[in-house]
C-alpha cells in the first residue's frame, strides 16, 4: 500500500467511522449509568452538605465536594476512594497547620509544606491520597480565613470526613441492593438454563 493512492487515509477514516459507531452503539447503557451515577453523586453532595448548613457553617461545600469526589459506580471503588480523601485531609490538614503555625503563612512556607505533605502521602503507600493532602495544604495556608489554622484545619478534616460519610451512606445500600438484583438475575438465568 502506498501512500499516493489515499489507502492509509481511506483507512484511518474507516477506522473513526467503525469507531464511532461501536460508540454509539451503546449510548443508552451509557445514559443509564450516568444517569444512575449521577443520582448517586447527587443525593450524597445534598446529604453532606444539609447538616453543615443547617448548623449555620459558612463552608459545608466542601462536605458537598467531597461527596462528589468520593462516590464512585461501584462500592469498592467508592471506599478506595474516600480512604484516598480521608487520609490525604488528614496529612494535608496537619502539615499545612503546622506549618503555618510554625513558619508562618508566606509562598515559600506554603511550597515546602506541600511539598512534605505530598511525600508523607507518598511514604503512606497511598501516592493517590497526596493530590488531596497538597489541595488541603492549600487551602489552609492560601485561603483567607477569619478563624485560627487549627480552626480551619478542624472544620476542613470534619467537612471531609462528613462528605466521606455521606457518600457512603447513600452507595452502600445501592451496592447492596445491585448486588441483591444480580445475583437474582443469574439465578433466574441458570434456572433457564437448566
Amino acid at each position: 500500500m502506498s501512500a499516493r493512492d489515499g489507502r492509509p487515509s481511506r483507512l484511518r477514516r474507516l477506522t473513526a467511522l467503525a469507531e464511532q459507531a461501536a460508540s454509539r452503539e451503546h449510548i443508552l447503557e451509557r445514559l443509564k449509568s450516568g444517569s444512575m451515577h449521577a443520582l448517586l453523586s447527587v443525593t450524597a453532595a445534598v446529604v453532606a452538605y444539609i447538616p453543615p448548613s443547617s448548623l449555620g457553617l459558612q463552608e459545608g461545600f466542601w462536605a458537598a465536594i467531597t461527596a462528589l469526589a468520593v462516590t464512585q459506580a461501584e462500592l469498592s471503588a467508592t471506599h478506595s476512594t474516600a480512604r484516598d480523601q480521608f487520609l490525604g485531609a488528614a496529612i494535608g490538614g496537619a502539615v499545612g497547620a503546622g506549618f503555618a503555625y510554625m513558619l508562618g503563612h508566606s509562598l515559600p512556607v506554603f511550597a515546602l509544606a506541600a511539598f512534605i505533605a505530598l511525600v508523607l502521602a507518598w511514604l503512606t503507600n497511598v501516592p493517590s491520597a497526596a493530590r488531596l493532602a497538597g489541595i488541603t495544604v492549600t487551602i489552609i495556608m492560601l485561603v483567607p480565613h477569619k478563624t485560627s489554622d487549627l480552626t480551619m484545619l478542624a472544620s476542613r478534616f470534619g467537612e471531609v470526613t462528613w462528605g466521606i460519610v455521606a457518600a457512603l451512606i447513600v452507595a452502600t445500600p445501592v451496592s447492596m441492593l445491585r448486588a441483591h438484583l444480580e445475583a437474582r438475575h443469574r439465578e433466574a438465568s441458570e434456572r433457564q438454563a437448566d
